[in-house]
């Protein structure tokens, strides 16, 4: 097709120069599509949801701390099924108090949040090693997530870091 055939048929993409005419400029904030998403702050009762699946989540895991330290004869099985070996069964329950004890802290709960994955990434890591059933391996990872779900319906400042939207509800 000539440039004589294409006249005032198609928008003129070249600017004074030969250079293309188009330039990528910001959109004014006032003219920048509004999203019907946005993220959902914390009313009082997803706090409290927040509260109470971190109540779950530190009882369970001083639960499981417990029987590390303990070493009833069930965690001795579980400790030569996965290969871990039984010396580090102190060891594991005391890291393991820790990072609960850091989660339940509200001033270090992100903290706490951060080494519990950790913890239950290693747990995953041992599962899949040692060729656990699929729920044993996924469990650690279920439990994350209700443990970060705990601390981000808790915590504002949590929830401008790692916005959560809602399609449904429209926050």
């Amino acid at each position: 097709m000539s440039d004589e055939a294409g006249k005032g048929t198609s928008p003129n993409l070249k600017g004074e120069d030969g250079e293309s005419g188009i330039t990528a400029r910001p959109l004014a904030p006032e003219s920048r599509p509004q999203s019907p998403v946005t993220p959902f702050s914390a009313g009082k009762g997803k706090r409290v949801m927040g509260y109470v699946l971190t109540a779950l989540t530190v009882l369970f895991l001083l639960f499981d701390a417990a029987g590390k330290l303990v070493m009833p004869p069930q965690v001795a099985q579980a400790f030569v099924r996965l290969g871990v070996p039984a010396q580090l069964s102190m060891d594991i329950g005391i890291l393991l108090l820790v990072c609960t004890a850091l989660y339940a802290i509200p001033r270090t709960g992100v903290l706490g949040a951060i080494l519990l994955t950790g913890y239950l990434g290693g747990a995953v890591a041992i599962q899949m090693r040692a060729g656990g059933p699929v729920f044993e391996t996924l469990f650690p990872v279920i439990f994350a997530v209700i443990a970060w779900a705990g601390i981000l319906l808790r915590e504002d400042r949590l929830r401008e870091v790692f916005p959560v939207r809602c399609r449904r509800c429209g926050k």
